[in-house]
């Protein structure tokens, strides 16, 4: 008979709060501000908010992001961007990217917001006005339209469910430091007692943060938590794997 699963650590001592793997530079260019971003977008990006938020008060216009030496970008890294979008409409401004790495590109294209940070098509290089082109009739405006609200449903969907990722994977690490797990297993433990539990992953999650700083973990849940523990550590697998 297994032994249960205990604590190696207990929660309290650990510290949750991802680092901060990226650094910004802000210069002002006119009425905007172009935002330069080195390093790596991730959850830990989520400290540069508050500098975002400040250059984005003090530009007239809006911000222009050069992303083009993000080494690494993940959905944390995008909703900290999207929020910085959002921020600025609230405000009459906008928010553009002007370059890019490929690592920022592929994400962009994955998710369907590359449209929603598009800078407007520049004029000649001489300073006069652009080229008239076709205009369209109404029914490619409309085509135009429904095809950019599919597209900012889409990202809205996807907005919710990023903000729920960062949680998830910060109750992945506690699992892993808590009990000594590998991050399959530890993934592994969480959705075996999310299912057990009837429990939606965000919310076991959130309940094992809050758990950080001492608010208890329901009972059904520890014991589906421990059941699981002792399971992958007699198996060496997870009887669920990422989805």
């Amino acid at each position: 008979m297994p032994e249960p699963a205990r604590l190696a650590q207990p929660l309290t001592r650990l510290d949750v709060r991802p680092p901060c793997l990226a650094t910004i530079e802000a210069v002002v260019e006119g009425e905007r501000t172009v935002v330069t971003c080195r390093g790596e977008l991730d959850v830990g990006a989520e400290e540069l908010e508050p500098e975002l938020y400040a250059v984005l008060d003090r530009s007239a216009t809006g911000v222009d992001l050069d992303l083009g030496e993000v080494r690494f970008c993940d959905c944390g890294g995008l909703n900290v961007l999207l929020s910085l979008r959002r921020a600025a409409l609230d405000q009459g401004k906008t928010v553009t990217v002007r370059t890019y790495s490929p690592t920022v590109g592929r994400l962009l294209d994955l998710t369907g917001a590359r449209e929603l940070f598009v800078t407007e098509q520049p004029g000649p290089p001489d300073g006069s006005a652009p080229a008239a082109g076709p205009v369209p009739d109404s029914e490619e405006q409309v085509r135009s339209m429904d095809v950019d609200q599919e597209l900012r449903l889409e990202v809205g969907q996807l907005r919710r469910a990023m903000q729920t990722r960062p949680a998830i994977d910060v109750a992945r690490g506690i699992v892993m430091a808590s009990f000594g797990l590998s991050a399959e297993d530890a993934w592994t433990v969480l959705v075996t007692a999310s299912q057990n539990t009837n429990t939606k992953m965000h919310n076991l999650a959130q309940g094992l943060m809050g758990a950080v700083h001492g608010q208890p973990v329901p009972a059904p849940v520890q014991q589906q938590m421990a059941a699981a523990v002792a399971r992958v550590r007699q198996t060496g697998q997870g009887e669920a794997g990422p989805q």
